[in-house]
């Protein structure tokens, strides 16, 4: 018990371990993801998570792994069970007076599936977000393509979009990413060329891992983009100018 007759809980950190190079964890996140005795993460229903490989080389023995099985290839509402199973698991190690570092691909609130962990948790335990880098400012910098400058608009667009929204949103942001394109990249490239951005465009796939790649979008394969890809366009071309 602690002072004043409260009972001991743990703590639930939201970790973000940044987009995959396992440099880019933050000072902090790594401080962290060494003291918690419990680590959770993101799986898909065969057991492989990209968060715990990002941080594989950082881990040490003796700590309590505890996967959350998500299906990605389903919608949220969906998914609503698989997080209600994830929550339920991480409450029994804090009640128990565990921490649990929730590792995070990118930033957990930057389209990160931990929002969902989150709105589960918070009201009951206490929960810390550290962020990360996220995988927008790691794809600017691996392009050497600034987002905005000045008073730029810098719009991000999930690449499931429809095509009509894209194209409108495309035309009224000085800067633009596009983010999780996989099998949308047929649509992707015709709207930066309907919306006269292609020549613009820069584009990059798995940013942060040993098989990272960028190339000019035209010589990207229609069925090859991966949903770890992003394109980044800006109307003039560079932010600066």
């Amino acid at each position: 018990m602690a002072e004043g007759g409260k009972r001991l809980t743990g703590t639930v950190y939201g970790l973000g371990v940044g987009p995959g190079d396992p440099d880019l964890i933050t000072v902090k996140g790594l401080r962290i993801l060494e003291a918690a005795p419990v680590i959770a993460y993101p799986a898909t229903m065969e057991g492989e998570s990209t968060a715990r490989a990002i941080v594989d080389t950082h881990l040490g023995n003796g700590k309590t792994e505890l996967p959350l099985f998500i299906d990605i290839s389903a919608g949220h509402a969906a998914n609503a069970p698989n997080y209600d199973k994830a929550a339920a698991a991480i409450s029994a190690h804090l009640e128990a007076g565990r921490d649990v570092a929730v590792l995070c691909e990118g930033d957990p609130f930057f389209y990160g599936s931990f929002s969902y962990l989150f709105a589960r948790l918070a009201e009951d335990w206490p929960v810390e977000v550290v962020p990360g880098v996220s995988s927008l400012t790691a794809c600017a910098a691996a392009l050497g393509a600034p987002l905005a400058a000045g008073g730029d608009i810098l719009t991000v667009l999930p690449a499931s979009l429809d095509e009509k929204v894209l194209r409108q949103r495309m035309e009224e942001a000085d800067g633009v990413a596009i983010i999780k394109i996989g099998r949308h990249f047929p649509k992707i490239a015709k709207v930066l060329e309907d919306a006269g951005l292609l020549a613009n465009a820069r584009y990059v796939e798995r940013v942060g891992f040993a098989d990272e790649r960028s190339l000019p979008i035209t010589e990207v394969k229609a069925d090859e983009a991966p949903y770890f890809s992003m394109v980044l366009a800006h109307h003039r071309g560079e932010a600066w100018k």
